[in-house]
């Protein structure tokens, strides 16, 4: 095969497999085709640190742009995260101290180079250039653009015709991350469906102050572990890419069937042609679904954290989810019942609902009663319903189909 067949053959799939739209496609592919080192821009929003499956669709194309020989540009939104960044939500989010925004940074950044090549990638904080940034400077980057240009945005416009309320910070938004896109002179932006606006005032900025305008590159937004809305930390129905293998793997086996052969299109490398005969398979009847879960569990651990911890993530999960047993190695709590209960007995009266709390299973009492009522709790293999409970000294506790504790009374012990 020919060296122009091979290169077009591989920008049909970096601008194919995982990618939900391209501003503009034809412009794209004659940056690549040019051999010109494009600058690809990723910004994050340091109000929250965490990374999930959602995030890495647009990460791993990041770093196959970065294996054909491109640069990535990490703009740290520190700026941003301390004046409150509303990021396309419908509520805004709160302002940060600089000790904030770096910790969370440091935490993205250590997740972030689990899937981007850090050799490859140039970090910017957009203090570099926001610091110095004078009333002038802001009067002048918000007289290029209207206000019935900002309420196009669809988040600004709903909210806007329910009559709910929209910071002026909100409308300034997308014109400083526009900005950024003029300060590193970005080729090429990444990120989810639900950036467009900001990509596209990104490219407008730059066609104003004589730059090329950068090409948009969004990727679809992967559904979330609910089966039904995006991977959000906030819906809690993500996986995390810092957790464990064990509930990296176990979160993947508990995704809805139908979303297998998308997760295996957007956050693994298994190839087209076997996607297509795991479709004609699962179609068919001739592979169970857990049987492909079960190598998709293991592609992703694999990714995260290298093919040995996929094996034993595996080995965890039939033996403790399938097999029902219990695991060999378990979290250990040292508690004073007394903190949880009046009674002071061989066999003692515990709240759970508190004990879930203390030993930081659950947010709140609430949402530890809503575990008990639907039946995720249980104490050395039983069920409980009732948030009021008799626990034996040395007990053991499960929450969910992964969580084990064994709960020692340190009231007890001389």
């Amino acid at each position: 095969m020919k060296t122009d067949e091979l290169n077009t053959r591989a920008i049909d799939c970096l601008l194919k497999r995982g990618v939900a739209e391209i501003i503009m496609e034809e412009e794209i592919r004659g940056l690549l085709r040019s051999g010109r080192k494009l600058r690809l821009k990723e910004g994050f929003d340091p109000s929250f640190p965490g990374i999930h499956l959602g995030h890495m669709v647009a990460l791993r194309k990041l770093r196959q742009f970065q294996e054909l020989g491109h640069q990535v540009i990490l703009i740290v939104g520190d700026w941003t995260a301390q004046i409150g960044d509303p990021s396309g939500v419908s509520v805004t989010r709160p302002m940060l101290s600089a000790e904030e925004v770096k910790a969370n940074a440091e935490t993205y950044m250590k997740q972030f180079f689990k899937i981007v090549d850090k050799e490859k990638t140039e970090v910017r904080w957009q203090s570099e250039w926001f610091g110095g940034f004078t009333l002038a400077d802001v009067i002048r980057l918000t007289s290029k653009f209207t206000v019935a240009q900002m309420l196009a945005r669809d988040d600004f416009s709903t909210r806007y015709n329910a009559g709910r309320p929209i910071a002026v910070t909100e409308l300034l938004y997308p014109l400083l991350q526009a900005y950024d896109s003029v300060a590193i002179q970005a080729d090429v932006e990444f990120g989810g469906t639900d950036q467009k606006f900001n990509f596209l005032v990104g490219r407008e900025l730059q066609s104003m102050v004589g730059q090329r305008p950068q090409q948009c590159f969004m990727t679809p937004l992967l559904v979330g572990t609910d089966g039904s809305q995006k991977m959000s930390k906030s819906l809690g129905n993500y996986i995390g890419v810092d957790e464990s293998p064990e509930e990296i793997y176990g979160k993947v086996m508990s995704i809805r069937d139908d979303l297998i052969l998308q997760y295996f299109e957007l956050v693994t490398d298994v190839p087209d042609e076997e996607l297509a005969e795991f479709g004609r398979e699962l179609v068919g009847g001739s592979t169970h679904p857990m049987e492909m879960k079960k190598r998709l569990a293991r592609e992703l651990v694999s990714q995260l954290h290298g093919w040995e911890a996929a094996n034993e993530a595996e080995a965890y999960f039939t033996r403790v989810v399938q097999n029902k047993e219990v695991p060999e190695e378990i979290e250990e709590f040292r508690i004073s019942f007394r903190d949880l209960s009046s009674e002071q007995m061989e066999v003692t009266g515990v709240d759970i609902s508190k004990l879930l709390v203390v030993i930081g299973w659950a947010k709140s009492r609430s949402e530890a009663n809503r575990l008990i009522t639907q039946g995720a709790v249980s104490i050395d293999g039983e069920k409980i319903m009732d948030s009021m409970v008799h626990i034996k000294i040395d007990s053991i506790i499960k929450a969910g189909k992964r969580r084990f504790a064994r709960v020692i009374n340190t009231d007890r012990i001389k």
